[in-house]
């Protein structure tokens, strides 16, 4: 097989090479990178950053015109990607090119100005000083100023990195963005379609992306200290968390996206009718399958109430649904890991559960009366029997992130229970994919993290 290259974008410029190779985590693949000069992805903390005195406006214009030319049909960088990525990501083709034509949206006007609104009481702290009286009289001012970040990317979203590059850009950082195994092509195809609109912009001169291999000590206990970057914004599983933990100190901070499960929720009502049996089992089969499983927002565990012989006529409806092609999954994805499957295959014999399904990644639905003690994927549903969704509300807890719930208005009666355990977004089930503008992002609003919060106490004696 022939080995992939994947270059390097390092302030503005793009660097090309073969020095290094790698080999993808999910799929095996092999690609190579160019050598990491560490100095050039430091900026000294004597220079300001680039974009400190760019208005925000203008950042969100550079923003805007970037993704107009990141539509897929005319553009070349992504085009490409699309072929490259086909060896290192485990989504199909036509799942990634839906995430491709979808990645526009994020540089959209009205999505880039709900962000800084929902995250800023004044957005013009992101501009300048902004001059404020307190109860006593006395004055001052804040800024938000513009912080050096290390962005550990997800791999399991290729086009998940036109958000987090928003997200540097509006906060105006300088921006190191380490690329995953599973997707090295994407970030660097949208920096170099950014900087075709303006390769000096401080924009673009605020943005490096490159690939190491995650837990390198050479470069992390290098770059990884506060007098070269304040935040690590991290998105990945519990190892790659626990391994930047261990650089953590005062002067640099960890903002996780750390690994979440989601579940929903189904009350008696479901069954009113076998049609609605079905619409319901297909709300649930979209929110469990986005991404084929891998994304933190599907489904897995699903809370429903009824009698077993009525759980047991959903879980085969359910089992249907699950082997279908759909936007942002597959009919058919990968296979269930043999330890997996044998588990489940004892457990079944034991009585413990009921299965539908099979383990070749159409599908599988497990029925049981508590959730399994493994995290269900590819494409599998735990679903749980209960007497009452007031009996589910004990197994949430602070890694869950979002809940489906059916019928709608069961929402407000649990909404307040599940945030005291620790959920993180409630939803229709259905729409677990969806999200309105300007919403908390596991519980917080992320850019208020990002900066660098400085105060001048102007107080007279």
């Amino acid at each position: 097989m022939t080995t992939l290259s994947a270059p390097h974008f390092v302030q503005g410029v793009l660097v090309e090479g073969d020095a290094i190779r790698h080999r993808s985590r999910d799929l095996g693949a092999d690609f190579t990178t160019p050598a990491i000069d560490l100095d050039a992805l430091v900026l000294p903390r004597s220079r300001l950053p680039p974009l400190l005195d760019v208005t925000l406006a203008e950042i969100v214009d550079y923003l805007v015109e970037t993704g107009e030319r990141l539509r897929l049909d005319r553009n070349p960088h992504l085009q490409e990607c699309l072929e490259l990525i086909a060896a290192t990501n485990p989504l199909p083709r036509r799942v990634v090119e839906n995430l491709y034509r979808q990645a526009p949206y994020f540089l959209t006007r009205p999505l880039l100005e709900s962000i800084v609104d929902a995250n800023f009481a004044n957005r013009a702290a992101l501009d300048g000083w902004v001059e404020r009286v307190d109860g006593h009289g006395n004055k001052g001012a804040v800024r938000a100023f513009p912080p050096r970040m290390v962005h550990m990317l997800a791999g399991n979203a290729p086009s998940g990195c036109v958000s987090s590059i928003a997200q540097g850009a509006l906060v105006k950082a300088v921006n190191l963005f380490k690329m995953p195994s599973s997707d090295p092509f994407t970030t660097v195809a949208v920096l170099r379609t950014m900087a075709e609109v303006d390769p000096r912009h401080p924009v673009v001169q605020s943005m490096s992306a490159v690939y190491w291999q995650g837990g390198d000590a050479v470069i992390e206990r290098t770059l990884y200290r506060p007098q070269y970057f304040d935040k690590i914004v991290a998105w990945g599983g519990g190892d790659a968390i626990n391994n930047v933990i261990q650089y953590l100190g005062p002067g640099i901070q960890l903002i996780s996206f750390d690994p979440k499960s989601s579940i929903s929720m189904i009350g008696r009502e479901v069954f009113g009718s076998p049609d609605r049996v079905a619409e319901v089992a297909d709300r649930l089969a979209a929110d469990t399958t986005v991404f084929n499983q891998e994304a933190c927002l599907a489904s897995r565990y699903a809370f429903v109430e009824g009698q077993r012989p009525q759980v047991e006529s959903f879980c085969a409806a359910l089992a249907q649904r699950l082997n279908v092609d759909r936007d942002f999954g597959s009919a058919e994805g990968p296979a269930l890991p043999a330890e997996v499957r044998e588990e489940i295959q004892v457990a079944e014999a034991m009585g413990d559960l009921k299965v539908w399904g099979g383990f070749d990644g159409r599908g599988l639905v497990i029925l049981s009366e508590r959730p399994v003690e493994f995290q269900p994927s590819h494409k599998t549903s735990n679903v749980v029997l209960v007497d009452s969704l007031d009996d589910a509300v004990r197994y949430v807890n602070v890694a869950t992130q979002t809940i489906g719930v059916y019928p709608d208005e069961r929402k407000t009666q649990l909404r307040d229970r599940l945030a005291s355990q620790g959920a993180q977004r409630l939803c229709r089930l259905g729409t677990a994919n969806a999200h309105v503008l300007g919403s908390p992002h596991d519980a917080m609003y992320p850019l208020q993290r990002f900066v660098h919060w400085m105060g001048d106490d102007d107080i007279t004696l």
